[in-house]
């Protein structure tokens, strides 16, 4: 019996520790300096964004555009920015937005420098931002960093001007990165906070522990026990585990002791914030606002009105703040840090006098034990049954009940046998090695997350090593899980898979070129659909002209890439026989390898075109591909031909000469399409006006280039596919704009049509 008392209350300290810090990873107050300002920026219980200045006469700062009206789950700040998190429930993404400004709040520029992952924390320091994903835990940083973050397991961050540091799934230990010096080496910690040179952290026993840079006016924490820390420039505010309330210590610009305000010794937090000088709690009574500083003044910048104390949650495994889920709405709710249950402390030697009461569990205990494990043994009776039904489940071809989820394993299966037979037959086929799934599980470590590259057009994407040391990329077919889907929608997922398993087989099979993509092998049962490619170290060109952690390319080399990749797909359609189109041409399936040799990727949609012997124009097909890049005529008439692909490719080139997604958001935060945004400036002659600010502009002589490349761009975008230019048409101009862009500036101009 004492030994599960014991288990079950390191099991509860496991749980609550974790979900406490889980529910502060997201701060909803921050505080920024600039040269005669403080701002506090908060988020109210609509999670609307509001920022104010802390002074008797506070200005307001108004957020710029319809961003005003967006709801955020958390916010940050450093020295003359405010950065805010969104994170749409069910969206998976997040998106980073920041603001700079100036002292009477009278410019608010935005920029958005983030939208991926979703992340579960966000941190700033005085100058740069970082955060962690979600799913991988890798950590990113946004601003100048040097040098850049390690991708550490990090379940949370804290930064201070010239470090980071980041504490694992707690309580664990922790790990910092740059100029800061005794670093704990326990594995005990649950939360960690940072100032701009000192690092502190709470240890499972709510005692707290400090490391970095001392002064002659540095004070060690007290000995209490504390639920959450804030640290600021050589001060620090800890809440107290017991009651909620706040002690201050540290010292102020005076060099004297500093304290809390007398006026808010006796008030409750639920959260505290700090930046420098400055700390901001939010008070649990009411949910308002109080900040201070060097002396007693105390501020309520928002005037009493109930701001979110932490991130709105779906559940609070130890409860949610009273009142908190009026604030959150949609049924969320905040976390409370205070119900925390911890190991008590028993004195060595006093383990047999222990009170009874203490070591006896109550009737309700016992019954939650009891429904514990009942639930637990059923749990695993559940998978051990499913396991077993998984490793005898058999190839059903018969007729039966269509409710019936054997049926959905092979139902296409004769079907795509028939494909791949006549695959086999093509001659090419036995050029491809037939891997093992066993070998390919272990290379990427039973498919896990932390080796995906990225969504191909059937499935996942995942980078390995083989046994014989070769780099791959291995596609493996999305599974569908019949629990959670339809059989219809499994079935139409399921024959989606298995049509673009084989037209990746069927194509690449038999097709040979530098500027495509090489197929390797494959493996496939009734089971699995796995292909494995070559692998292209320097990733997609949409990386290169969409992430910002990414150096920008050059005009040279965009042009370099766009030859390479339109030699790829006039192969396609001019060479290979009979010919393919491709369907799905976009940045993402343009790939890159070790030397920056641009290869066309992914021919899950593409489809075998008419030869000149069947006297036909088009293939009539349903539409697909990836919005932006599918070409209007094909969508409306169903009819696909070459030109297609040729309109796919013109997107293409304006993405390379704006830096824009095909889709992107513009000022205003509204979607818009690269076509309308830049093709109105190329035929105004005034291309420089939409081209890619990331790098410098275009000299000259390269100006020409590229203006040749925006002009040959519109003619690939026309309406008509009859009057796009072929593929070899393109191939031809783009090759006379990068003999241009390398050549010296007295080399004969280029003409403004391209087809001439």
């Amino acid at each position: 019996m004492a030994f599960n008392y014991y288990f079950l209350s390191l099991l509860l300290l496991l749980v609550s520790s974790s979900s406490s810090l889980l529910c502060f990873s997201l701060t909803t107050v921050s505080i920024s300096h600039t040269s005669d300002q403080t701002l506090v920026c908060a988020l109210t219980n609509t999670s609307h964004l509001h920022c104010t200045s802390l002074q008797i006469n506070p200005i307001r700062f108004s957020l710029t555009g319809t961003l005003r009206n967006r709801r955020f789950s958390g916010v940050v700040s450093g020295n003359g920015f405010v950065c805010g998190l969104r994170s749409p429930l069910g969206s998976n993404t997040s998106t980073v937005i920041c603001w700079r400004f100036s002292g009477n709040g009278a410019n608010m520029s935005y920029k958005r420098i983030y939208k991926g992952p979703e992340l579960k924390e966000l941190e700033a320091s005085t100058s740069r931002i970082c955060g962690v994903e979600k799913v991988t835990s890798l950590t990113r940083c946004w601003q100048p960093v040097s040098p850049p973050p390690r991708s550490g397991n990090y379940d949370s961050i804290a930064l201070g001007d010239d470090f980071l540091c980041g504490l694992s799934k707690p309580p664990g230990n922790i790990i910092c990165e740059g100029n800061i010096t005794n670093v704990p080496s326990e594995d005990s910690f649950i939360a960690i906070a940072a100032g701009s040179r000192r690092a502190c952290a709470i240890t499972a026993d709510n005692d707290v522990k400090c490391w970095g840079e001392r002064s002659t006016t540095t004070t060690s924490p007290p000995s209490e026990k504390f639920s959450a820390l804030a640290l600021g420039e050589n001060r620090s505010c800890g809440v107290r585990s017991v009651n909620g309330t706040v002690t201050c210590w540290g010292s102020n610009n005076n060099n004297n002791g500093f304290s809390l305000p007398q006026r808010l010794e006796n008030i409750s937090f639920a959260s505290i914030y700090a930046k420098g000088s400055i700390f901001c709690g939010v008070a649990k009574a009411n949910y308002t606002l109080f900040c201070w500083g060097d002396d007693e003044n105390v501020f309520a910048p928002f005037r009493d009105q109930p701001l979110l104390p932490g991130p709105c949650r779906k559940e609070c495994p130890y409860g949610p703040l009273p009142g908190s889920v009026s604030l959150c709405g949609n049924e969320l709710m905040v976390c409370d840090s205070m119900n925390i249950v911890l190991v008590p402390d028993t004195p060595r030697g006093q383990g047999q006098q222990q009170d009874s009461k203490d070591k006896t569990w109550s009737g309700k205990n016992i019954a939650f034990l009891v429904v514990g494990c009942v639930g637990t043994c059923s749990l695993l009776l559940v998978v051990g049954f499913l396991v077993y039904k998984s490793q005898c489940r058999c190839r059903v071809h018969d007729s039966g009940r269509l409710d019936d989820n054997r049926i959905i394993v092979d139902i296409n299966e004769p079907k795509l046998e028939k494909r791949l037979s006549s695959l086999a037959s093509l001659g090419n086929h036995g050029q491809l090695v037939e891997f093992s799934i066993e070998e390919l599980a272990k290379a990427t470590d039973g498919f896990s997350a932390q080796f995906q590259l990225g969504i191909g057009s059937f499935g996942i994407v995942y980078k390995a090593v083989l046994s014989d040391g070769r780099h791959v990329a291995i596609k493996r077919a999305e599974l569908t899980n019949p629990a959670s889907s339809g059989i219809t929608r499994i079935r139409n997922r399921r024959e989606d898979n298995d049509s673009a398993f084989v037209n990746e087989l069927e194509s690449m099979s038999r097709l040979n070129h530098k500027n495509l993509v090489r197929l390797l092998g494959f493996y496939d049962d009734a089971e699995e659909r796995v292909l494995v490619y070559e692998y292209m170290a320097n990733g997609s060109l949409a990386d290169h002209l969409h992430n910002p952690r990414l150096e920008p390319l050059t005009w040279e080399k965009r042009l370099t890439i766009a030859l390479d990749a339109a030699r790829g797909i006039q192969y396609l359609h001019d060479f290979a026989v009979p010919p393919v189109i491709h369907r799905d041409i976009k940045s993402s399936n343009i790939l890159l390898d070790a030397t920056w040799t641009a290869k066309v990727s992914d021919f899950g949609l593409s489809q075998m075109g008419p030869t000149e012997e069947e006297d036909v124009s088009h293939l009539s097909l349903r539409a697909a591909g990836t919005l932006g890049y599918i070409d209007p005529e094909y969508y409306r008439l169903q009819q696909l031909t070459t030109k297609s692909d040729v309109y796919s490719f013109g997107v293409v080139l304006l993405e390379l000469l704006s830096g824009h997604k095909a889709i992107h958001m513009n000022e205003e935060e509204n979607p818009r399409n690269v076509v309308d945004f830049v093709v109105p400036y190329i035929l105004q002659d005034e291309v420089h006006r939409a081209l890619d600010r990331r790098i410098p502009p275009p000299t000259p002589y390269e100006i020409e280039s590229v203006a040749h490349v925006g002009y040959l761009a519109v003619e690939c975008l026309v309406p008509c596919g009859r009057e796009r230019p072929s593929m070899a048409e393109v191939v031809s101009n783009l090759e006379k704009a990068l003999a241009a862009c390398l050549a010296a500036p007295e080399t004969e101009p280029l003409s403004r049509s391209a087809s001439n």
